[in-house]
């Protein structure tokens, strides 16, 4: 019955923030950037989006929450991009349109920017970056995640939709070894997130646009900087592949991102971003290269607030490396469902067993599920 009791309790909590906010926080004069971002950090908020003729609203636990209802005016849009940016930024952004920067609030928080235009003026998308890295054990994921950690080379792939939590699993994979290893680790972010300091490794983190032109020239020059771990942000085209791929066959553990929702879908997708003529090389290089993919989506909580990661893990044993050598890639799933002994799991069963565990809703599993209409069944069952 106390159990019960807390759980409502924490339940109903975030609507009573909401109004205590409402009740000493003047909306009416949130129109200072870091009042703004002070308000939203207090709340918890991983997203803040700021758009003319619109509220600002946070982002909480995945529910957009406007702050008030006073409309946010053009000029003063420009006034806030006009304090977070720089030269450089403002050159980029008059040229494309589009911006992606990093923003900080001392003593506060840092933020991942994107500026953009919409019906014609300025908009802000902000992504609240935790100023500490959490650890691995903190993170709710499955324990053979750390096990990788203590691979020596090869590629290791963390993916999902955007806001997923793949920059947070692989910062603490990262400062996992920063606190066990004396290696030399290089980060390539765009932009740079969490904010790392030396313990056990040395760690130099480059920023796109401020210290490389692009994921594929610091990715080559980082080769040549004597390396022995390092983190792509993204590895968006082939180029950037072709090179993280060759890092990792000439000894080097590289960990990046793919914005995929499946072992077998990133599989496909790294072999795909090559012309038909290269996919046999490719493949064999995969097959011997490829250490790992893991999968998150992320679910509101049903039984308190927060945020809970659902994981696909697919470890390449033998037998997955002959699927992609030899281009069965459709019976990944069956290996992932039938080698749990070994720390292997499907997106759907981690989701699942969210759901029998009462920490996320039928409704929820549902609807993010990889097959919807076989996990309906089985949560029936």
């Amino acid at each position: 019955m106390n159990r019960c009791r807390e759980t409502t309790d924490e339940l109903v909590e975030m609507p009573r923030r909401l109004a205590r906010y409402d009740a000493i926080f003047d909306w009416r004069n949130a129109v200072e950037l870091d009042a703004i971002l002070r308000q939203a950090h207090e709340m918890d908020a991983s997203d803040i989006h700021i758009v003319a003729g619109e509220p600002a609203t946070m982002r909480i636990h995945q529910v957009m929450t406007p702050m008030g209802d006073i409309a946010m005016t053009p000029e003063v849009v420009d006034s806030m991009f006009e304090q977070m940016s720089n030269k450089e930024t403002k050159v980029i952004f008059e040229r494309e349109k589009d911006a992606d920067f990093s923003y900080e609030v001392a003593g506060l928080a840092r933020y991942r920017v994107n500026a953009h235009r919409q019906k014609g003026v300025v908009g802000l998308a902000m992504r609240a970056i935790k100023t500490k890295v959490p650890p691995l054990n903190a993170l709710a994921l499955p324990e053979v995640i750390a096990r990788l950690t203590y691979l020596p080379r090869g590629l290791v792939l963390v993916t999902g939709d955007t806001g997923s939590g793949k920059s947070t699993t692989l910062a603490a994979m990262i400062q996992s070894m920063n606190q066990r290893y004396r290696k030399h680790i290089i980060t390539l972010e765009d932009p740079v997130e969490y904010m790392f300091e030396s313990d056990q490794c040395l760690i130099e983190q480059r920023e796109l646009g401020r210290d490389m032109v692009s994921f594929a020239s610091g990715l080559k020059h980082a080769l040549r900087q004597d390396p022995d771990i390092i983190l792509v942000g993204e590895m968006r085209d082939l180029e950037t592949s072709s090179l993280a791929i060759s890092a990792a066959e000439t000894g080097h553990l590289v960990l990046s991102t793919l914005h995929t929702v499946n072992a077998a879908q990133t599989v496909s997708r790294i072999i795909d971003m090559y012309p038909s003529g290269q996919q046999n090389q490719i493949r064999s290089m995969l097959s011997t290269t490829l250490q790992a993919v893991i999968s998150q989506t992320l679910f509101t909580r049903s039984d308190r607030p927060g945020m809970v990661p659902a994981v696909e893990t697919l470890l390449c044993t033998p037998a997955v490396r002959n699927m992609i050598r030899e281009n069965k890639i459709f019976e990944i799933p069956n290996v992932i469902d039938t080698s749990r002994a070994i720390g292997m799991c499907s997106l759907d069963s981690s989701i699942a067993e969210l759901y029998f565990n009462g920490t996320i809703s039928k409704e929820d599993a549902i609807a993010k599920a990889v097959f919807p209409d076989k996990l309906e069944r089985q949560l029936v069952a």
